[in-house]
């Protein structure tokens, strides 16, 4: 890490496969520091959109924290700000997460005294980031920190909050228990706010914005209103600071290197009372998970363990909006479809319905089978052609799956099916005893006695064929009876059975 504080990636996102890997030994000569590692940390983390100065205001709030004490610690006016990596421009400067490679020990009032850490993450919905690198991204920052600054632009739009509730929902699947509201400290900080005569900059017009924005209201829509019930049950305490734009020359110049000169008073202004505000010794709130405070040493171990719940397979597939009304809308179809074959095929064979012959269930099956893939097909649905593909092919295996069941339903119907076992059982027995008392007649009684055996046998599992059949019990040896007679008939076959039974009634009756 070197004797220079700097800025450490501990979280890498790679961009090839999206998976997520997490740098231990960085994150632990961060956070078993001798000094700092058995204290409770505070962990303060801005996380939000790219490009929209999340880094900035973290550097701001070091320069606080390396002159805490000193009035003027917001700097000279030609003074460069340094610390995290950021610069003006439209691509994303961070990946992943990092920390502040120092931790800082302050002591509050009561004696006591905490280690604070400070987080940036990557920028969420940049050109390259899927909806699960984000959401991943953003429920680790909000799981690990105490205090989740959510940095947005101009205004708290419905998209920001749906978002919101999409990556805290996903921090909550990684968490085993939750026996209080999951995370801590949320803090809406919006950017370049355009209507201080609306709601005045700072803490108070936040709230008072935030108090409406986040209302439950009877005339909302639903959606609205779960989202908004949703981040109400999410976190232990909200607010939010409305921030001016910084000036012209900060968004613009590209060789604007963070001196205080080219940054509006107004901003100046803003910064005094919000980083002084997050940092005060009696302000900082302890990382707390479910109700215990966590020390750095604790923290690390929280981070390996929600990594490895992140790179596993146990969570869900996060999705975009497009994409789960896609996949919705698609499943729905697919429902339609199915339905309609089960309906017209339950009119052919279903329930009390007779016996049909198999030809023409078969051929009622194609034109079935036709009419519900082009129900699917002619339906309007979202996601475009390959999506839907996938669910036509779903749709396919499904209702083939019920063609199968449809056969094995009117097979049972047949009444020589149903009783083709005891039918040739029985047949089996006439068979034998008729073989039994020819052997008997022409002196061959060794011979007799065997078919009188056989005869027994067959007649024991006939018994034990209709016990089973009445009890349900010991199906696997009523199974092995069936297989038994089927391969009779197999060898023999029905009409054979008869005609020999029925040849040698003739002959020994006549016989004698």
């Amino acid at each position: 890490m070197g004797s220079e504080p700097g800025p450490v990636q501990i979280v890498t996102v790679c961009r090839e496969d999206h998976s997520f890997a997490l740098d231990t030994e960085a994150l632990a000569r961060i956070l078993l520091a001798p000094h700092v590692r058995d204290k409770h940390v505070v962990v303060l983390s801005v996380a939000g959109a790219f490009r929209k100065g999340k880094s900035f205001l973290l550097d701001f709030m070091l320069r606080y924290m390396y002159r805490k004490g000193d009035e003027d610690w917001l700097g000279q006016d030609d003074e460069p700000l340094t610390g995290f990596s950021w610069r003006g421009g439209s691509e994303p400067e961070t990946t992943g997460i990092q920390l502040w490679s120092e931790v800082f020990p302050i002591q509050k009032s009561d004696g006591t005294e905490v280690a604070v850490v400070l987080m940036d993450t990557q920028g969420a919905f940049d050109n390259q980031s899927t909806v699960k690198d984000c959401a991943t991204i953003f429920a680790l920052s909000t799981m690990t920190s105490s205090v989740q600054i959510y940095n947005l632009s101009q205004n708290i739009q419905e998209d920001d909050l749906q978002q919101l509730q999409l990556f805290t929902e996903y921090g909550r699947l990684a968490m085993d228990e939750i026996f209080l509201k999951p995370f801590q400290s949320l803090m809406f900080l919006i950017r370049d706010w355009s209507f201080p005569y609306e709601y005045i900059y700072g803490f108070k017009g936040g709230n008072e914005f935030l108090d409406k924005r986040l209302q439950v209201k009877e005339s909302q829509h639903e959606e609205l209103q779960t989202v908004r019930e949703h981040i109400h049950s999410c976190f232990t305490k909200i607010s939010c600071f409305l921030l001016p734009h910084p000036g012209l020359k900060v968004a613009t110049n590209p060789s604007f290197q963070g001196q205080l000169k080219d940054v509006a008073p107004e901003f100046r202004e803003q910064l005094q009372i919000l980083i002084p505000k997050l940092l005060h010794p009696d302000y900082l709130a302890e990382k707390e998970i479910n109700g215990n405070k966590v020390t750095c040493r604790g923290l690390l171990e929280f981070f390996k363990a929600y990594i490895k719940i992140y790179q596993g397979e146990d969570l869900p597939q996060p999705k975009t909006m497009l994409m789960a009304t896609a996949e919705a809308n698609n499943l729905a179809a697919v429902a339609t479809a199915k339905d309609q074959y089960y309906k017209s095929m339950e009119k052919v064979c279903g329930g009390d319905l007779p016996y049909v012959s198999p030809d023409s269930l078969e051929e009622r099956h194609h034109f079935n089978l036709r009419e519900a893939l082009y129900t699917f097909s002619s339906t309007k649905k979202m996601g475009g052609q390959e999506f839907c593909e996938r669910y036509q092919a779903q749709l396919e295996k499904e209702l083939e799956e019920m063609w199968e069941s449809f056969c094995k339903h009117n097979e049972s119907k047949n009444l020589f099916s149903a009783f083709r076992t005891p039918a040739v059982l029985f047949v089996l027995v006439c068979f034998l005893y008729v073989l039994s008392g020819l052997l008997l007649f022409i002196g061959l009684s060794t011979f007799a006695l065997v078919c009188d055996c056989t005869m027994g046998v067959v007649m024991m599992s006939m018994l034990i064929w209709a016990f089973i059949r009445y009890s349900g019990r010991y199906r696997n040896v009523g199974r092995a009876i069936d297989q038994a007679a089927g391969v009779v008939l197999e060898q023999v076959g029905v009409v054979g059975l008869v005609a020999l039974v029925y040849c040698l009634s003739l002959w020994f009756f006549s016989s004698l």
